[in-house]
């Protein structure tokens, strides 16, 4: 049976028109159709913590959780959220006023942009940007304004007069992400104190994406509401995701003065109202690991990294080391290739291996067309079969 067609106008709303299926979903299914190395969407293959997989499961049996969890989140959650953001950072928030829980940092992100802009406010974001990025400011109606990561001597670096200039008086509110996906870029204290400045001087607000914060490898994550004057203007985002390997669950969180969390708790609660129930009361477990559950988690990202970043110099690309995040940026030039889109597409039948075109995180197409991102946070025989794989180029 035929949809009923009342006019000529298109089904979807013309704010999402442009995005389509995602480059994610895409991948992911031609690496399912071909049997290929999948490295292109970033999720582990191997689950977290034993002991937090028993907290959860502990949690459904003993009935906590199961049925419509407190908006806000359990209280049990957002308390550890706010000793972590203490533990790590220094930053105080009250867990009652100040915590929001979110079905993971894509609604968090969501829920933020929705509240906060109005229809013809700017938005600047650092480009490559992840591609919810982009959505979420189309649906708020609201103008995206990217500044892009340049490479530079091995490394994606930002352009603080870029940024500067790309500020007007439509400017409501800039969206960072740090560590960077995908070019695993981590701003320095320098750099984000810059940053402070600039929102600070010109009145912006500031939604940041810290879902990779412990994973560092080079240098140290400083979030940015810890700068002079951030605090009551900035947005903080985390999850569990990647942190803790359980990127099913989809519990994440945000972290900001009461006026903001609670713009954000407005338009979050007509999107998932709640969801994550008994995951909640094991992520509330989960924060409180130990510092060696971090180191180890980070030392074994950092090892994996290496594994692959050696497997695709090996194999002839150009690569950018990262200092965060759980991707690897590359070059395929040295290849003679020129178009990432038509090289991830083709690459599965080349080679077994499926990666993501950076382009899709870009306005400026021609800025990303040769970059190609990787995923490593995969079990070491399977980064190597990839490695050995991609020689075949």
């Amino acid at each position: 049976m035929s949809a009923p067609v009342s006019s000529d106008r298109p089904f979807l709303n013309r704010r999402l028109a442009a995005f389509g299926t995602t480059i994610f979903a895409e991948m992911s299914a031609l690496a399912a159709r071909t049997g290929s190395i999948n490295l292109g969407q970033g999720f582990p293959d191997t689950d977290g913590p034993a002991e937090i997989a028993q907290a959860a499961s502990r949690a459904v049996l003993d009935g906590r959780g199961n049925q419509y969890p407190p908006g806000p989140g359990v209280p049990e959650l957002r308390t550890a959220i706010a000793a972590h953001q203490q533990r790590f950072y220094g930053l105080s928030y009250d867990p009652d006023t100040e915590v929001l829980v979110t079905a993971g940092a894509t609604e968090a992100i969501a829920a933020s942009l929705l509240a906060l802009l109005e229809p013809g406010d700017e938005v600047i974001a650092l480009e490559p940007y992840y591609d919810s990025y982009a959505a979420c400011i189309a649906m708020a109606g609201a103008v995206r304004v990217p500044v892009t990561l340049r490479p530079h001597a091995g490394a994606f670096v930002l352009d603080l007069d870029e940024l500067r200039a790309a500020v007007t008086p439509r400017t409501r509110l800039l969206l960072l992400n740090t560590p960077h996906n995908p070019t695993g870029t981590v701003l320095t204290r320098e750099e984000l104190a810059a940053v402070a400045a600039l929102a600070v001087e010109r009145d912006l607000l500031v939604v940041t994406d810290e879902v990779y914060e412990h994973l560092v490898f080079e240098g140290s994550h400083t979030p940015m509401a810890g700068f002079p004057g951030m605090r009551e203007r900035t947005v903080t985002i985390s999850s569990a995701g990647k942190t803790f390997s359980f990127t099913g669950w989809k519990v994440g969180w945000v972290t900001a003065p009461p006026e903001l969390v609670t713009a954000v708790r407005s338009a979050k609660q007509f999107l998932t109202y709640v969801s994550s129930g008994p995951f909640q009361y094991a992520i509330a477990e989960a924060l409180a690991l130990p510092d060696t559950y971090y180191d180890a988690f980070r030392a074994d990202l950092a090892a994996k990294r290496d594994i692959l970043a050696d497997g695709l110099t090996a194999a002839g690309f150009e690569v950018f080391r990262p200092q965060g995040t759980y991707f690897i940026t590359t070059d395929i030039t040295p290849l003679g290739e020129k178009d990432g889109l038509a090289f991830c597409r083709a690459l599965p039948e080349r080679c077994g291996v499926v990666a993501i075109p950076n382009q899709v995180f870009y306005d400026d197409k021609s800025a990303g067309a040769t970059q190609v991102r990787w995923a490593f946070c995969k079990r070491e025989d399977v980064l190597r079969e990839a490695a050995a794989r991609l020689r075949l180029l």
